[in-house]
């Protein structure tokens, strides 16, 4: 059965996704929505997202939403298909959880803010805050430092095999390399940096920048 992704292909929450069901090996269809004129605000996509935000995931008769929610369901719906997400013992899969919370909690949210002050406010004509930016890069340093630490130890974050803690890093760090000028916070620490071109070398992550 062909899984309905409903949001924009560009977004990042939406991209999360598309990797996942790539490694995965799972078909999917995009339903585009336009997030820049509201279209996930719209009564009708509401009704499957009451938080207004992408993406959405149809599966035949089941929908589910928020992307990490998502990664974990068709990771171990898909156990034995595909790039092997998850880990083979309970010990990896306590790994992968951990670091996929990690970077759910501490790496996220200082990129995002960067993200959005640095990139998205220009193009709204909203100020940018430099108190913000500069608290979220500080914030962020501290992240990475102890990234350097786990990835002098292990290729992956989890451990020598890539899983979902890795994948769901890959939107907003792309955004922090390749958009707004913060790409030496990444290449100034070396298991760091060899870690992100690793992770966006997949065949995956190439074919959804390509969407």
């Amino acid at each position: 059965m062909v899984v309905k992704v409903i949001g924009a292909p560009y977004a990042s929450c939406t991209r999360r996704v598309l990797t996942c069901l790539i490694e995965k090996e799972v078909e999917f269809e995009i339903i585009p929505i336009d997030i820049l004129k509201g279209e996930q605000k719209s009564p009708e996509y509401l009704k499957l997202q009451p938080f207004g935000v992408v993406p959405v995931i149809q599966d035949g008769d089941y929908t589910l939403y928020e992307s990490r929610a998502i990664l974990r369901y068709y990771a171990e719906k898909y156990k034995s298909q595909g790039t092997d997400l998850l880990g083979k013992t309970v010990e990896e899969r306590g790994l992968v959880e951990q670091w996929l919370e990690s970077e759910g909690q501490n790496y996220h949210p200082p990129i995002y803010n960067l993200v959005v002050q640095l990139l998205f406010n220009p193009k709204l004509g909203v100020p940018v805050d430099d108190n913000v930016v500069k608290e979220s890069e500080e914030k962020l340093g501290k992240v990475l430092d102890i990234y350097e630490e786990r990835l002098s130890k292990s290729k992956y974050l989890a451990g020598d095999f890539f899983s979902l803690a890795d994948l769901s890093s890959l939107p907003f760090t792309h955004y922090l390399v390749n958009n707004i000028g913060k790409g030496y916070m990444i290449r100034e620490r070396k298991h760091v940096s060899a870690w992100w071109d690793d992770i966006t070398s997949r065949a995956s992550w190439k074919k959804v920048l390509q969407l």
